[in-house]
């Protein structure tokens, strides 16, 4: 999961639109803000936040009201997310959690219904600074709770991840190694987590996040000692471990046309044609309401004609609050796009939520301004996203 702002979503905000106007959800004015102040036929300039105005479906002069927690929507489908993706082929429906929520009883009842998620992801517990803060020391106990609730449920687990460039610890983050060293430190890593899972896990994000969003490589301890080789060391140290987990590298902004989608488009490439294991591709699709990409079905089906399995694996779509009836009308048509398009692609295994709920969201933290970015609310009740999500699952 990424927590640095995307540049690519900056841009997308900032950059004023052409002849004039602001497009429909576009920005329009704010503090700082130079472009166009005015907007397309059919939407108004509204005022969010003294830095943040949005053009809006309507002819209303003042922002609409915030949707209140008694706002009811009835689901179009009470059968369950991840039902209804089996029964149109998908292998699941899931989300992310995290340790610490697992104590909100209430949650925890959602998250165990294996009718909305068959599959779990978890957060943080089995990243590099959770497993092995030491070197050659490992724990497992917070990844081994939430591998023991999937196994109770009999949810499929992802692994979340083995080499990344964030969330190390220190002796690794500001180690000074040889090649050789950081290559038994991967090594014996990424053997050690991936084989202490091993029969309990579909997938591991093997790598995670290598690439900048203009294609180039990311600078980090494994780049700048390894140069590109780490990938390799990495995925071949996971398949020895656990021969049977499909193996994948995953990464955000890849879900557009562009430098960065090339750029792993190459990679994998490059790792097929020299032998490397490699199983599939992820795309996080950390969104912006009014702002997904039109071409990931394209994206994905460039990595499936490769013999390769893609899924969505962190998505949510996040707004400016507070939330407005028309953002979640928007949202509601935003998740059903991008849960259509991995319907579209037969080589896209499934949809992971990045947590089900806006109570556990990652993103208020992270972007300042933003959130209500999940499918439910954080009263637990279903938005308009979750109907979206339900007409590209039955469609």
């Amino acid at each position: 999961m990424s927590r640095l702002l995307t540049a690519f979503s900056v841009l997308a905000a900032l950059v004023p639109f052409a002849f004039g106007q602001s497009a429909e959800w576009g920005q329009c004015g704010g503090i700082g803000w130079t472009g166009a102040t005015t907007c397309v036929s059919g939407t108004t300039c509204t005022v969010l936040n003294d830095y943040y105005s949005q053009c809006l479906p309507g002819t209303a002069t003042t922002a609409p009201s915030t949707p209140t927690s008694t706002s009811v929507v009835t689901p179009s489908s009470t059968a369950g997310l991840h039902t209804l993706a089996k029964a149109a082929g998908k292998l699941y429906f899931g989300t992310a959690t995290d340790n610490p929520e697992l104590t909100d009883t209430a949650y925890a009842a959602k998250l165990n219904d294996s009718k909305e998620f068959g599959q779990i992801t978890p957060g943080n517990s089995m990243k590099w600074d959770a497993t092995e803060p030491t070197r050659g020391t490992f724990t497992f106990s917070g990844g081994d709770q939430i591998a023991n609730l999937a196994k109770a449920n009999g949810q499929l687990l992802r692994g979340h991840n083995c080499v990344w460039y964030n969330q190390l610890p220190s002796w690794v983050s500001d180690g000074t190694f040889t090649a050789a060293d950081l290559t038994t430190v991967i090594q014996n890593h990424c053997g050690t987590l991936v084989g202490h899972y091993k029969g309990q896990i579909y997938s591991w994000d093997v790598i995670n996040e290598p690439f900048n969003d203009d294609g180039t490589w990311r600078q980090d301890i494994f780049y700048n000692t390894l140069n590109t080789t780490y990938v390799p060391i990495a995925l071949k140290a996971a398949r020895a471990a656990d021969p049977n987990a499909k193996l994948y590298i995953n990464d955000y902004n890849i879900e557009n046309t562009g430098a960065k989608a090339t750029a792993m488009l190459n990679l994998v490439k490059e790792l097929i044609a020299d032998g490397v294991p490699i199983d599939g591709v992820g795309f996080q699709c950390h969104f912006i309401v009014g702002e997904v990409s039109t071409s990931l079905q394209t994206v994905m089906e460039q990595f499936t004609a490769l013999g390769l399995e893609v899924a969505i694996t962190e998505l949510d779509i996040r707004m400016t609050l507070p939330e407005t009836e028309a953002l979640l009308a928007q949202q509601q048509k935003d998740y059903q796009s991008v849960v259509q398009a991995c319907m579209n692609v037969e080589g896209c295994v499934g949809i992971t939520i990045w947590d089900w709920t806006d109570k556990y969201s990652w993103v208020p933290s992270t972007f300042s301004g933003q959130g209500a970015a999940c499918p439910w609310d954080e009263n637990f009740a279903i938005k308009p996203a979750y109907n979206g999500i339900v007409a590209a699952l039955t469609a």
